[in-house]
């Protein structure tokens, strides 16, 4: 499951997306536009800017933006940077692995080959999936929402 550490990221950095190219953003800004808690998102944005993910500015004009173009941010990258390896078990893991105690045998461990099987499922749609096509697909949901007809009465 997703922490509110990492939802509350991505949340942040598709509003930095969608505002990219307009200059650095204040926490006070981000953490009010999206309901985040102020403190809660200094660190998380500071994780992002260690990463490499986000880049900042101090002073007048100062604040936080995309270090790169939202085309070039996955969604997969800014997760393992917050929460760590998408792995369901640690056995399965590329970045963290660790063998299970209880485990005899991993190459014939049917936990361990569905749970594989998950992660590299949730690895290829999240290091495929950027911020800009999660805007674009947010902007396409929206456009389609407004075009229902409510018949209720």
């Amino acid at each position: 499951m997703l922490s509110k550490k990492a939802k509350y990221g991505l949340i942040a950095l598709l509003t930095l997306a969608r505002e990219h190219g307009g200059g650095p953003k204040l926490i006070v800004d981000l953490a009010e536009q999206d309901r985040i808690p102020r403190k809660f998102l200094e660190l998380i944005l500071l994780q992002l800017k260690n990463a490499g993910i986000l880049g900042s500015r101090k002073g007048k004009g100062g604040g936080y933006f995309l270090a790169k173009e939202p085309s070039q941010i996955t969604m997969g990258s800014a997760i393992r940077v917050l929460d760590g390896p998408l792995a369901p078990v640690p056995c399965v893991s590329e970045s963290a692995y660790q063998k299970c105690a209880e485990c005899d045998d991993e190459r014939s461990c049917g936990i361990r080959l569905v749970m594989k099987d998950v992660r590299d499922s949730v690895a290829d749609i999240l290091d495929n999936t950027t911020l800009k096509e999660v805007l674009a697909r947010s902007s396409d949901a929206a456009r389609k929402a407004k075009k229902v007809i409510d018949y209720s009465i």
